[in-house]
């Protein structure tokens, strides 16, 4: 209302001026000498740039013109005011004593000016600023660098509740007992029981942090503030300290309520291993802050921190002590009935097809979090409504998974026939390796389709079940099916290529880790060989913790265990050549081949030894020739 007032003022001085202007006759100033010589001019006001005053009202006339003795108006006095500019005459005064008329000085104001010329513009530009800084721009940072940023969902405003949450119900069942005492905290303090300060939820990216903490704030209907651990920190130094008291001051105020913290790690990690002199910087002192704000409040008020990170082993151990955060929950990859459950979660508002079955599809989708879940069946809804599609079908579904799962299919990509073939057997390498390993995920569907950025094609496995422990036995089949496709080019080509390099690499990372994660290697024994990732104090540029003997051991047994591995798959392709091409043969004439298919070569193919005489694609038979 300020503006308002303000521009109020202005405007009635400005009309009153243009007012005062119009009551008053208007003069030349050789009119007014003249009437000042004709004894007509009754007093007058003198200014540095005008002069103003009243006339007599009879025989105006007899001076002036009659046209302009007819504008002068006068008043019910008989006196007619008048205005005029003032030129330079220095007889001015001389001539007023001479007529004895009344005059006075009039003092000139520059309020009005400095008025324009100065305070408009600053009352213009502060204006110009308010409106920044209320629709968020840069001026609001400048004014409210000190005010925390959280988001504030107010009870149950932020849409989500344990009904929308699926697949976690350990954790759900843990954060139940938050939700029971901000509904009924009278039924712990009876017993002298304390709620835990903060709870501080663990888990890989997408597997539902974000969702379970909304999820309790809308179970238990208090006010939810959100906030992400790097909005604490600026530029400013003393900026995110002031941001972390000022959440729980605003915290405090409308207790019972949530505070969450997402990517609780920007803001938490380790003090003493950033490498600044001394050890302290900006993020050490916000981090300082937050550790003083959650030792000086009583859960007993009603406030909660919840926390989230996908990084625990890089937190600060005295944000982790009983006191700050004491619950710790864990939230791992959904398993198959949690898959499941997720994907109905999700499919509520999709129309699907009645031959939908989403137990099927969770048995596609192993190792897959909820966020990809999530997306799968978005991509299923996309691809049905692409096709024009009343309802989302199986096939839809199965086309999804592919999409999340190996990426969106490139049959725009033009691959020489020489490349497809050599695609057609790299992948039979795989499958058929596969299928003859007692141990191995079954294969679910083959395909020399491009899909992502530079996969020419792709084998799909499925486990039988959820799986937890893995035997040296099963990691050795595992490891023999990377192989696969590398060995079949050899044997049927003679040639490499390099579009093993993904295999290669996954192989030797599963060596690495038999060899000295795991102590699957006699000539080392049961040490493990590789610096804990979860050791904050560790520089990143220390040192292994064994010798160069040891290092050169560990390479050895890498090599010992891929090179056996090489031979028994060339050992396995070699008897089954005829298999490896009936494969390659089918997958060039329908790029991919299913499961039922699959099964149906291998019991045709697979009864013994390979055929000496079994056809042969040109191409390969004259790259075997070479």
């Amino acid at each position: 209302m300020l503006w308002y007032w303000l521009f109020a003022i202005v405007l009635f001085m400005l009309f009153q001026s243009v007012t005062d202007f119009m009551t008053t006759s208007p003069l030349a100033y050789s009119e007014f000498k003249q009437l000042l010589h004709g004894g007509k001019v009754n007093e007058v006001t003198v200014g540095e740039t005008s002069v103003s005053g009243t006339l007599k009202a009879g025989g105006l006339d007899a001076i002036l013109p009659r046209e302009r003795a007819e504008s002068v108006k006068c008043n019910a006095d008989g006196l007619c005011p008048f205005n005029t500019v003032r030129v330079t005459d220095p007889d001015l005064v001389k001539d007023l004593d001479a007529a004895h008329v009344r005059y006075v000085g009039q003092q000139h104001s520059e309020w009005m000016s400095m008025l324009v010329s100065w305070a408009l513009p600053l009352l213009l530009l502060f204006w110009m600023w308010g409106g920044l800084a209320r629709r968020g721009g840069v001026a609001a940072g400048l004014f409210d660098v000190g005010k925390s940023r959280a988001r504030v969902y107010m009870q149950s405003k932020t849409g989500v509740s344990f009904n929308d949450v699926a697949g976690i119900d350990e954790a759900r069942d843990e954060l139940m007992e938050i939700v029971e005492f901000l509904k009924n905290p009278q039924r712990y303090r009876r017993l002298g029981g304390r709620i835990p300060k903060g709870v501080l939820i663990v888990g890989p990216p997408g597997t539902g942090k974000t969702l379970l903490a909304r999820a309790v704030a809308g179970e238990a209907g208090v006010p939810f503030f959100s906030i992400s651990g790097s909005e604490f920190v600026e530029m400013f130094v003393g900026v995110g300290a002031a941001r972390v008291r000022d959440l729980f001051v605003q915290a405090q105020k409308v207790a019972p309520c949530i505070i969450f913290i997402d990517e609780l790690d920007a803001l938490g990690r380790a003090r003493g291993v950033t490498g600044v002199v001394g050890g302290y910087n900006e993020q050490e002192q916000t981090l300082n802050q937050l550790l003083v704000e959650m030792d000086g409040f009583d859960t007993n008020k009603g406030v909660i921190i919840l926390g989230a990170t996908n990084r625990p082993e890089i937190l600060d151990p005295a944000l982790l002590r009983p006191g700050r955060f004491d619950r710790h929950i864990a939230l791992d990859r959904p398993d198959l009935k949690g898959r499941q459950k997720i994907l109905q979660v999700h499919a509520r508002q999709v129309s699907l097809a009645p031959d939908v079955d989403l137990a099927a599809v969770a048995a596609k989708t192993p190792g897959l979090a909820g966020a990809d879940l999530a997306n799968l069946i978005n991509e299923a809804a996309l691809l049905a409504a692409r096709r024009g599609k009343e309802r989302v079908e199986r096939s839809d579904l199965d086309e999804a998974v592919d999409r999340v799962i190996a990426g969106m299919e490139k049959r725009s990509r033009l691959i020489n026939p020489m490349e497809k073939e050599t695609v057609a057997f790299h992948e039979a390498g795989h499958a058929v390796t596969a299928e003859f390993r007692a141990l191995a995920d079954r294969v679910a569907k083959v395909s020399i389709i491009p899909r992502g950025i530079a996969a020419l094609g792709y084998t799909q496995q499925l486990p039988t079940e959820d799986r937890y422990l893995l035997k040296k036995s099963e990691l050795l089949d595992r490891l023999d099916v990377f192989l696969g496709g590398r060995v079949a080019e050899e044997i049927v080509f003679g040639d490499l290529s390099t579009g093993a390099q993904n295999d290669l690499q996954m192989a030797t990372e599963l060596a690495r880790h038999m060899v000295a994660h795991y102590g699957m290697s006699e000539r080392l024994g049961l040490a493990t060989f590789e610096q804990p990732p979860s050791a904050p104090y560790v520089a990143s540029g220390q040192s292994t913790a064994y010798s160069e003997r040891t290092a050169r051991l560990i390479d050895a047994e890498i090599a010992r265990l891929l090179d056996e591995a090489h031979q028994r798959v060339r050992t396995t392709l070699r008897e089954q050549r005829a298999l490896l091409d009936a494969l390659a043969r089918q997958l060039l004439d329908h790029e991919t081949v299913e499961r039922d298919a699959l099964q149906a070569l291998v019991r045709a193919y697979a009864a013994g030894a390979s055929e000496p005489g079994a056809k042969m694609p040109q191409s390969a038979a004259a790259q075997a020739g070479r």
